[in-house]
């Protein structure tokens, strides 16, 4: 994403927690700066991208946190998948010292990020997405403002609601073929073109078939989001199962020391069970 915001022609600054982390970044003309508070004294918009809510609100609203040293007028976009409340809490604070925020949570992995081709589901007052729609048209191509802050986290609930399920009915259909001998690579090709076609199937279907678990999207943060949606859900009054079967299913990953795959892991997860 850093990437795309170089290629457009912005000035970046980044901060890791980790420097080696920033290397590709660096490497294309990005600045380095030693603390989250310089950083955030310095930029107009300020991006986060980190792993958990805790994370968050630590990076975010900590002691030494981003929000302690933005100027008034500037923008802070959260890109986290995080929780709807956390969101809200932010924009209050942030509106408190004449800061703008974005909760613009994204799908579509490393393949979307790579090619700025994500989808950023925003929420926020109009000021904000107004401020932050030129950058966002840089890093993705299905960007939409759904309303006021914590919106944008909730979108990205439901898409992630939708995967999960999605995510255990690709695994089990492989599965099947599989055991009944058929050529998965066929089958994914033949059945991704039909109604049973899906971005799981075409994408992560081939990865499976070449025994490939590198993470475009970790299991040990779609866990995370899981279990956001199934707080959130429970908040509401509803009582979501298919999210909570697949949330049983991926948690096995811990036992086998999988939680740092990618989700299409699952299928060896579904194995293991079936083998059991």
């Amino acid at each position: 994403m850093v990437c795309n915001l170089r290629r457009a022609g912005y000035e970046i600054c980044v901060y890791t927690r980790t420097k080696k982390r920033a290397d590709e970044v660096l490497e294309v003309g990005a600045q380095w700066l030693e603390d989250i508070e310089d950083l955030a004294s310095r930029v107009d918009i300020l991006c986060t991208m980190v792993g958990y809510p805790e994370d968050v609100e630590s990076v975010v609203l900590g002691e030494k946190g981003a929000l302690a040293s933005m100027k008034p007028g500037s923008l802070l976009i959260d890109f986290t998948t995080s929780s709807p409340e956390l969101s809200e809490k932010i924009a209050q604070r942030a509106s408190a010292k004449g800061v703008l925020s974005l909760d613009a949570p994204v799908s579509g992995g490393d393949i979307g990020a790579k090619s700025g081709t994500l989808a950023i589901m925003c929420g926020g007052i109009d000021e904000s997405f107004t401020t932050a729609e030129p950058i966002l048209q840089c890093l993705g191509d299905k960007i939409k403002h759904f309303g006021g802050s914590g919106s944008g986290q909730r979108v990205k609930m439901s898409n992630q609601i939708l995967i999960a399920s999605t995510m255990v009915g690709m695994v089990e259909s492989m599965l099947y073929a599989e055991t009944a001998g058929l050529k998965l690579s066929d089958v994914i090709e033949l059945i991704g073109k039909g109604a049973a076609g899906c971005w799981s199937i075409n994408n992560l279907g081939p990865r499976i078939v070449k025994e490939d678990w590198a993470p475009g999207f970790y299991i040990k943060h779609f866990l995370k989001d899981m279990r956001i949606a199934l707080e959130d859900s429970k908040r509401m009054g509803l009582n979501l199962e298919g999210l909570a079967l697949a949330q049983r299913f991926y948690s096995l990953a811990d036992s086998y020391d999988w939680e740092n795959d990618g989700t299409q892991a699952l299928m060896k997860i579904i194995r293991q069970i079936n083998a059991s």
